[in-house]
């Protein structure tokens, strides 16, 4: 039907600018002459401003944000960034496996946005469990302790602190120049950005039809 190829035109649009937004985010990045400190989080310095757009900022939230506010901004950005990455790759391996796990207690079925409420129940104890450590460990490393800020002030990260940096780095990957650094902060960045758009996209798709994305791309 005209439906059907126009929702397959669309869908193969959308592969199409995902793999292109995927080679974007490893390309050199154009760091021109911006401050190469990493703790120098300025709207001229900060890491995710490239060309030709520089810093994406419509709102004005940037223009208007201090040092101490755009690095907060910053380290949810990039918060942000790794959890859809891990979004969109397990709405595609949760949509592949289905119920070929033990975890998945063999009866998980259906797109991505239905599997969370199929679980096991004695899942979210653990899937709980691990976010508040990772979390607590986060906050350790970045922030300040409460009983040091003002009371207004809360939620001041440390001055040396580099936001996304907390030190999770198994196959160090991490440069040792800073301006490597940099380049690679640049590309977590992008592909952080991909990766929310993606995991938007799929919940998206996945509202509106009530199929899997897998089940798109294979129909």
């Amino acid at each position: 039907s005209t439906t059907t190829l126009h929702n397959n035109k669309m869908m193969k649009l959308a592969l199409i600018s995902t793999l292109a937004g995927s080679a974007a985010a490893f390309a050199p990045a154009q760091t021109g002459a911006r401050s190469t400190s990493l703790n120098a989080f300025t709207v001229d310095s900060i890491p995710g401003a490239l060309p030709p757009v520089g810093v994406f900022d419509p709102l004005g939230f940037a223009g208007k944000a201090d040092e101490m506010t755009l690095k907060r901004y910053r380290e949810a950005e990039l918060t942000h960034g790794r959890v859809g990455m891990l979004a969109a790759v397990g709405f595609l391996v949760g949509e592949a496996v289905e119920s070929k796990t033990v975890l998945f207690n063999g009866e998980i079925s259906g797109p991505a946005i239905t599997q969370l409420a199929q679980v096991n129940p004695l899942l979210w104890v653990f899937l709980g469990a691990g976010i508040a450590k990772a979390e607590s460990m986060r906050a350790e490393i970045g922030w300040v302790e409460p009983e040091n800020v003002p009371f207004d002030k809360p939620g001041q990260l440390r001055d040396s602190y580099v936001p996304g940096d907390i030190g999770f780095d198994p196959l160090g990957l991490k440069p040792e120049s800073e301006e490597e650094f940099i380049v690679m902060q640049n590309k977590e960045l992008q592909n952080g950005r991909l990766g929310m758009l993606a995991a938007a996209g799929f919940l998206a798709q996945e509202l509106v039809d009530g199929k899997g994305i897998i089940e798109h791309f294979t129909s």
